[in-house]
């Protein structure tokens, strides 16, 4: 069976709703785990595409495996193999292809609205886009925009909210996979308890999950058709 090979940075950050998506098109979903010492590097040819999920890390901390997925990233670009950047994969992205990574001015951590750029509206993804969606966000780090990537969202705190570079390669800041449990889950591990600490109040895990399902359906219905 064809498989998407996908990099956790945490056990507990997994591919959440793209996972249906990949098995209603007949792919299965690997893990690579390269945080752990033993994890073995995996033949990324070997795979249908690529994914880079999120974590509590920053993209420019020295370990071995952030370097290693940087370098699995620019292997991938160099031979048109899709990739999808999430969060802390979407800032790795950025790193990978040549921009810096940085703390953002304003942390976001729960829902917050984007927009679409201009750019946007001719993309095979992003196009479904409504001018204002309420996604759900947690990261304090952002990025500038790779030489020759499209800027494709953006919110108040943090202009560079997605981009595409070449045709097959894009990069999320929010978290469009996630799912309510998902979420009740995060708010429960002690790598994010400072984060969960700092916020207001407790975070509604429900609240724009219905348009949340049907956005994430759309906008990664549409990248697994570029597999």
């Amino acid at each position: 069976m064809p498989h998407v090979l996908a990099f956790r940075h945490v056990p507990f950050e997994g591919v959440g709703r793209i996972g249906p998506l990949l098995a209603e098109r007949g792919m299965a979903v690997e893990y690579a785990d390269l945080y752990r010492p033993d994890a073995p590097l995996p033949d990324i040819s070997q795979a249908a595409a690529l994914i880079f999920l999120g974590g509590p890390m920053s993209a420019n901390d020295p370990y071995p495996y952030l370097q290693h997925e940087i370098g699995f990233i620019r292997a991938a670009v160099d031979r048109s193999q899709p990739v999808l950047g999430i969060c802390l994969g979407a800032q790795l992205l950025a790193r990978a292809l040549g921009a810096p990574v940085y703390p953002s001015p304003a942390k976001e951590i729960g829902w917050f609205d984007i927009h679409p750029t201009a750019e946007a509206a001719g993309d095979p993804l992003f196009s479904v886009l409504e001018p204002t969606e309420t996604v759900f966000h947690w990261h304090g780090e952002t990025f500038d925009l790779p030489p020759g990537a499209s800027r494709l969202a953006y919110s108040a705190a943090c202009p560079n909210q997605a981009f595409r570079a070449g045709r097959t390669v894009y990069g999320l800041q929010f978290h469009l996979e996630i799912t309510p449990e998902m979420i009740a889950d995060w708010c429960c591990q002690d790598e994010n308890g400072p984060d969960v600490a700092s916020l207001d109040g407790p975070l509604d895990a429900h609240r724009h999950a219905p348009r949340l399902d049907r956005l994430s359906r759309l906008l990664f219905g549409n990248w697994c058709k570029l597999i």
